[in-house]
């Protein structure tokens, strides 16, 4: 399923504002850190296989550099459990 431009966006901006990387208790929420248009495309290209599996498979496909790029993960390595819940709750609208 592909998504118009605008609900591209609006689909980036909601994930932004909403969702965050977790680091030693720190939250840093992927508008600040650069990866809510990433997560937003993956998301976008898996909408017609349900928000519970769109969600999963996106946050497994975004992979964020540490250290300087030497090292990628998976960005659901990097959220909390709840955050896959807020996922899912953005993309409902939109499958």
């Amino acid at each position: 399923m592909t998504l118009a431009a605008a609900d591209l966006d609006e689909l980036s901006r909601s994930i932004a504002d909403r969702l965050y990387v977790q680091v030693a208790g720190w939250h840093l929420y992927l508008g600040d850190a650069g990866l809510a248009q990433t997560l937003a495309i993956e998301c976008a290209a898996r909408l017609d296989q349900g928000a519970e599996v769109c969600a999963r498979q996106a946050l497994e496909a975004v992979q964020v550099p540490i250290g300087g790029g030497g090292t990628r993960l998976p960005l659901a390595r990097l959220v909390p459990a709840g955050q896959l819940r807020d996922l899912e709750d953005v993309l409902q609208p939109f499958c």
